[in-house]
């Protein structure tokens, strides 16, 4: 394979929307600016409801309908399971025509299915919601906003991620509480009404007028304009632009040890973070203390995804990530065994520093593998085993609890599983190019 090959990319040029456009000639920021900032507020509405909420909606349902915490841990796996394999089947099509349709419908699917919440009233209402919000957090979430992300930002990748992904802690800082305010103090049904409302307010103009798939769209550069010297040899443009078929990445180790890595943390972190609310209201003794605990854990994560954005660029990623698990499994070590309510907050801390990067660390891992021009391709096919995997996560740690009659077993294993994932990372390497090697 010649370098004109490899750096030739099967996709279409499509027009940028009007809406960004005339931003575009009429701010002096660069367009690159505006990507992230933007991205960051969509993450905010989508994922802080369709990720944090799912923790005090499950609260609610065990509550009010007495559903066990297997039932609502099975539905809230098959979230996680149908939004995997939303990415998987959107990630070549948006490789090749660009996110903005899928996000602006899975804006939409999202929203609707978060205003429906009220009307659940029997398990299948439960599922078919879920099903509808699963479907649109897959299409608007992680493959669709890494996709552009990568085609905007090189060597400033893991800058411009962490500040996207401030949007994700931002929305467990705010939203987290005030779902759980709403809920208590009014019900599910206003809140779902709220929120829905609110994620269509502002990710449908984002998704639909403001993101632009490449800077070539707008004639613009990437970088905020101003390029880094590239001193790695995995962001060169043999690598970034090499084009790769599922079939292609199926073929290379690095692939497996990356999607095994992820679908042990992940399993473990989701089966966490989904019985955490329920695990501190029970510690703690009433809703409120566990949800602005679970809000500092949150905080934590901006902070924590910040100062990693700062120097990610320029540290090898699989040790880093291989830390962070280790630091993780630990945190969750001893979170299980303290009685302590102070050690628990510091604990809660420590496990938000690193959830947000575990995600971020994910994609720079594949971005810097198999590059930008396939990266929804590959990484959908990479989180659809990683979401079916980890949406099971709940329903297992769910079976457990009820097996056992508290935390401490399910803890454990999630424990163990994300020292595992700390040492399978480690042997994901770059793959190498050849370009007499057409695969």
């Amino acid at each position: 394979m010649s370098p004109e090959a490899v750096k030739e990319s099967p996709v279409l040029m499509p027009q940028a929307p009007w809406l960004a456009q005339k931003i575009h000639s009429r701010s002096e920021l660069h367009y690159g600016w505006w990507i992230v900032v933007t991205t960051m507020a969509l993450m905010f509405v989508s994922v802080g409801v369709g990720y944090y909420g799912l923790a005090i909606f499950m609260k609610q349902f065990e509550d009010s309908f007495e559903w066990s915490s297997t039932l609502v841990g099975l539905a809230t796996g098959s979230y996680f399971s149908i939004a995997g394999l939303t990415g998987l089947l959107v990630g070549p099509q948006i490789d090749r025509h660009g996110p903005r349709w899928f996000m602006t419908g899975g804006v939409a699917m999202l929203g609707l299915g978060i205003m429906s919440l009220g009307a659940i009233s029997r398990p299948w209402h439960l599922f078919l919601v879920y099903s509808i919000m699963a479907a649109g957090f897959g299409a608007t979430a992680a493959v669709s906003v890494n996709n552009i992300l990568g085609r905007w930002f090189l060597t400033r990748r893991a800058r411009a991620m962490s500040i996207t992904a401030t949007g994700v802690s931002l929305g467990g800082v705010v939203l987290s509480p005030l779902t759980t305010w709403l809920i208590s103090s009014h019900s599910l049904a206003l809140a779902g009404l709220l929120l829905g409302i609110v994620v269509l307010f502002v990710g449908l103009p984002i998704a639909s007028g403001v993101l632009v798939w490449r800077p070539e769209d707008l004639g613009t550069s990437r970088d905020f304009g101003q390029p880094l010297k590239i001193a790695n040899k995995n962001l060169s443009d043999s690598v970034q632009y090499r084009v790769w078929t599922r079939a292609q990445a199926l073929r290379q180790p690095s692939f497996w040890y990356i999607l095994l890595a992820f679908l042990f943390v992940l399993t473990a972190q989701t089966g966490y973070m989904i019985h955490q609310f329920s695990f501190l209201a029970d510690r703690f003794g009433d809703l409120r203390s566990a949800s602005l605990t679970m809000s500092l854990a949150a905080a934590g994560s901006i902070v924590a995804r910040l100062i990693v954005g700062r120097f990610a660029d320029y540290i090898d990623k699989r040790l880093f990530t291989a830390v962070l698990f280790a630091v993780q499994a630990t945190a969750v070590l001893g979170i299980t065994f303290t009685k302590d309510n102070f050690l628990t907050w510091v604990l809660v801390l420590v496990i938000g520093l690193t959830i947000g990067n575990v995600y971020m660390m994910q994609t720079l891992l594949i971005a810097e593998t198999f590059g930008v021009v396939s990266l929804a391709t590959v990484q959908g096919a990479i989180t659809v085993a990683v979401q079916m995997a980890a949406g099971f996560g709940p329903f297992l740690v769910g079976w457990a609890k009820e097996s056992t009659g508290e935390y401490t077993v399910p803890f454990l294993v999630t424990s163990l599983m994300t020292y595992i994932a700390a040492v399978v990372v480690c042997f994901a390497r770059p793959v190498v190019v050849n370009c007499g090697d057409d695969r």
